[in-house]
């Protein structure tokens, strides 16, 4: 299984970056990842908030392929544990997923097309962090959940 961490806005801050790749280069030793950030729409500032969804909407629709299971990332979405996390993530493995793409949105969320196509609504926490501190804990939390399936000390409870 393939794990893609889809992000909308900029590229890493240098206050997140390395974290984020060490991290992502953990979760290597486990799944196939990969980071793609997908660039807000040019003329961003001049688009409603409504426009601007609709939008990287589209991009993002075609990008997924039929197939991928769509997490999104979204303050309204089901709070998992880290074990919990690291169960979803296995329970897709089971299921034969090829590929497993995690979605952080832009700035005012999703357009409710992409909010139809997620096979799964996650939140990370009640509070709101901003995007690239989602970024790094997205990625740490992926990470840990590989560690619990693997029963390895990373993780202390």
């Amino acid at each position: 299984m393939k794990i893609s961490f889809w992000s909308i806005g900029k590229a890493h801050e240098n206050y997140v970056k390395e974290g984020v790749e060490d991290f992502t280069k953990r979760i290597s030793r486990y799944f196939k990842v990969e980071w793609t950030i997908i660039p807000v729409p040019k003329n961003a500032g001049m688009l409603s908030e409504m426009d601007l969804k609709k939008k990287e909407g589209e991009v993002i629709l075609q990008w997924l392929s039929k197939d991928d299971y769509l997490v999104l990332l979204d303050e309204r979405g089901k709070q998992l544990s880290s074990e919990g996390l690291a169960t979803f993530i296995q329970a897709r493995a089971n299921e034969s997923a090829k590929h497993l793409v995690y979605l952080i949105g832009g700035a005012f969320g999703v357009d409710d097309s992409v909010m139809q196509r997620a096979n799964y609504k996650w939140s990370l926490s009640q509070l709101v962090f901003p995007h690239q501190l989602v970024r790094l804990i997205l990625a740490e939390q992926v990470y840990r959940a590989c560690t619990i399936l693997k029963n390895e000390k990373y993780h202390h409870k």
